[in-house]
């Protein structure tokens, strides 16, 4: 019971928050808008560090990640197939959300966006991905240029000593701070969420509430198809029938973990100790794994694009054309990259999706707590496939017999497993 509540005591605590706000919007009604500053003071807190927060995190991440040895054909392997998979959790969601509407028969209405006059082709793509003066890169409205610009400077850092520099230790310290403030700011997430959704059920009533059954009815089973069906169809494209029967044998103790922990970094030993008795080798089961706990969610992938149906639906708008389901997929695959690494990290995705799909503050809130509701399986699905990713990049790097080489050495020995338990990853 004692690592059952260290485990999901801020999921817990951030429920109750919700929960207690909700009931006091039941209550007081209209009245409890009194409670809205408290709200947007945290809502401010949150998007006030998001800029920095994936500046710093990915600048560190890409300038200590091309300092590895032996990177080449692993690295480009592992991002192709992340993005791979990601692109096939992406189809299925929004196939699922096309045919049941996540806020279909919604009593959730507000004001539809302002859209201002479209763009050429041109000037989409300059202003999506550049902004002309330094101080655009200071503003969560132009997230893209800011993902694009640390990217680049992470490749300058790895260029000039990677993490070893001092200015790659700058970069590093510069992230444990971040995240130590992300971590002080969440803190205060029961009451800064359940304040804004006290005013938020006060405003709009309490059907509020039972409009989310019908994202949880649709999510959970869509992950469990997409696990039952597309996991031993990736196993299978790395190693045959042989690789569906092992993966079938040597997934389940990673999947639950990760469901019952909500961390892609608790489950990391136990994939750790999979991947070595399937027979991954060791230095691509080294890479792919830690650099799976932030880079890899297909679970993510497929909440971030409900979440987006969800608020074209609650904001009148339709959800529909060849832009907007690629702009979904982009967001919802770089947000997995870049939401994982702070506590309650799926926050910095949800402001991603606010930011680039240019919604009002207030949507926040309500995809935050979607969110939450489905985090566990959401990281279950994230997690377990970083071992079936690393039978992948394994099958790209050393050919179609690579289960039968036997090349590994073990990677989850006893020392390494505790180093991990005690602080050997902070996402």
């Amino acid at each position: 019971m004692k690592k059952f509540w260290e485990n999901y005591k801020f999921s817990f605590t951030l429920l109750l928050g919700i929960f207690a706000g909700a009931l006091i919007g039941v209550v007081m009604g209209e009245k409890a808008t009194v409670l809205e500053p408290i709200g947007q003071i945290f809502l401010n807190l949150m998007f006030t560090i998001v800029v920095p927060m994936v500046f710093v995190s990915i600048a560190s991440s890409v300038g200590s990640m091309l300092n590895m040895k032996r990177l080449g054909k692993i690295l480009g392997s592992m991002v192709g197939t992340f993005i791979v998979t990601g692109l096939f959790a992406a189809a299925i969601v929004l196939v699922v959300v096309n045919i049941l509407s996540p806020a279909a028969n919604t009593n959730i209405t507000m004001e539809a966006t302002e859209m201002g006059e479209m763009q050429s082709v041109s000037d989409m793509i300059v202003g999506s991905l550049t902004v002309d003066d330094f101080t655009g890169l200071l503003s969560r409205k132009n997230m893209l240029p800011i993902i694009i610009a640390a990217i680049l400077t992470g490749l300058a850092v790895a260029k000039c000593g990677g993490e070893e520099s001092p200015f790659g230790k700058l970069l590093a310290n510069m992230n444990q701070v971040i995240m130590k403030l992300i971590e002080m700011i969440m803190k205060f997430a029961p009451i800064g969420l359940g304040a804004y959704f006290a005013n938020l059920v006060g405003e709009f009533g309490p059907q509020l509430i039972g409009d989310y059954g019908r994202c949880m009815a649709i999510y959970y089973p869509m992950c469990l198809l997409y696990g039952f069906i597309f996991f031993p169809l990736y196993a299978w494209f790395a190693a045959g029938k042989k690789g569906v029967t092992v993966m079938a044998k040597k997934i389940f103790k990673p999947a639950i973990t990760a469901f019952a922990t909500q961390s892609s970094c608790a489950a990391l030993p136990v994939n750790m100790e999979a991947c070595d008795e399937i027979g991954v080798p060791s230095d691509i089961s080294n890479i792919v794994l830690p650099l799976g706990c932030t880079m890899h969610m297909d679970g993510s992938v497929l909440s971030a694009i409900t979440k987006i149906a969800f608020l074209y639906g609650i904001f009148g708008m339709p959800y529909s054309g060849v832009g907007t389901y690629a702009l979904s997929i982009a967001v919802a695959i770089l947000s997995a990259f870049v939401l994982s690494g702070a506590p309650g990290g799926g926050l910095v995705g949800e402001m991603l999706i606010v930011s680039l799909f240019g919604f009002p503050s207030e949507a926040f809130p309500i995809i935050a707590t979607i969110g939450f509701l489905v985090d566990p399986m959401a990281t279950c699905i994230n997690s377990s496939g970083d071992t079936i990713a690393s039978m992948i990049v394994a099958r790209l790097v050393e050919g179609k017999g690579w289960m039968e080489k036997k090349i590994r050495k073990p990677v989850a020995d006893e020392a390494t497993i505790e180093a991990i338990k005690n602080g050997g990853c902070n996402c």
